[in-house]
């Protein structure tokens, strides 16, 4: 299990599609004081192979700064849990490859992925975060985000 940026061939094709699967799937939301952080993870039934224990999702995420200040992102920790109750612990330097500045107002937007060996899963994580202008460090919660494939079979009682 791990979580992989944009580069690593995750995404669809084109942003049209792209925007059609985002706008199909929910939104998973945390606010952390000023900073919002919404998740949307999606299936990619091309990337995965279920015969052979292979379950990939993708996730975009936006980081809102709502405050007055100026924050950056320095490095990330992710729990990925399967459905199986394994979890795997990933830590980081930045998000996607880099430490993003987000000025008081924008949004930072991006792509990951992971791959699970079960059908489901959830997956939670922390940004650790720097206000550069005071030095000011502090951790945003990005939320708790279930990872669901058409082959999960849910039982509800």
């Amino acid at each position: 299990m791990a979580d992989r940026d944009s580069s690593s061939g995750l995404l669809p094709q084109t942003s049209g599609e792209f925007s059609d699967i985002l706008d199909a799937h929910p939104a998973f939301e945390a606010r952390t004081g000023d900073i919002v952080v919404t998740v949307r993870p999606f299936w990619l039934d091309d990337q995965s192979a279920p015969d052979e224990h292979r379950y990939v999702w993708a996730y975009t995420i936006q980081v809102e700064n709502n405050g007055a200040q100026t924050i950056q992102i320095l490095s990330r920790h992710w729990c990925i849990t399967d459905g199986s109750g394994r979890s795997d612990h990933v830590h980081g330097e930045g998000i996607i490859g880099e430490q993003p500045i987000i000025a008081s107002g924008a949004v930072f937007e991006y792509t990951s992925g992971a791959a699970l060996h079960t059908p489901s899963g959830i997956m939670q994580g922390t940004y650790h975060v720097i206000i550069p202008s005071t030095g000011q460090r502090f951790d945003v919660l990005v939320p708790t985000f279930s990872l669901d494939s058409p082959h999960y079979k849910a039982t509800i009682h």
